[in-house]
């Protein structure tokens, strides 16, 4: 378990973060999935990589996660010390980053069309293992891909940038 966690811990968070958009609810979750794959070892079929097999856990867990924080609601307490980072000397020079925008660019994107960025670009997934993952149709993919990279290329042109190295 140890050497499982080791390998696929890193990958599994920045998936799972990508989709929870918060840090300590995306540790919540990989210790989740991590747990799930622990307990249920035996329901591993070997029909695809264990990676595919944490990310589709992952990715159940995850949503299951956004499900039930939009379900909480704010206290009067913590809206009050919500910070605005407006005018932030360290956020100015961020939007000029090409990362910083690219990332702000993929946080801009429909939840689909990010999770298909992830998978592809940073998790280096097949479109046969996203099929796995998502349990939609190849071609859904495919068509998820090329709207998300065609939309990817109009926020990032509206930052100012051209073209983002590969």
């Amino acid at each position: 378990m140890r050497a499982l966690f080791a390998r696929h811990q890193v990958k599994v968070y920045r998936f799972v973060l990508r989709i929870v958009r918060d840090s300590a609810v995306a540790e919540d979750v990989v210790s989740e999935v991590f747990f799930d794959a622990w307990q249920h070892a035996d329901r591993f079929e070997g029909r695809s990589t264990v990676s595919t097999w944490l990310l589709g856990i992952a990715r159940h867990k995850a949503l299951t996660a956004c499900h039930r924080r939009t379900n909480e609601s704010i206290d009067s307490e913590m809206a009050l010390n919500v910070v605005d980072p407006a005018n932030n000397p360290e956020v100015e020079l961020g939007h000029k980053d090409t990362g910083s925008v690219v990332r702000r660019c993929l946080k801009a994107l429909s939840p689909e069309h990010a999770e298909i960025i992830d998978l592809v670009y940073y998790q280096e997934k097949s479109i046969k293992e996203i099929v796995d993952i998502l349990g939609i149709p190849d071609n859904t993919v495919k068509t998820r891909m090329f709207y998300a990279r065609k939309r990817l290329a109009v926020l990032v042109a509206a930052e100012g940038i051209d073209r983002v190295a590969a």
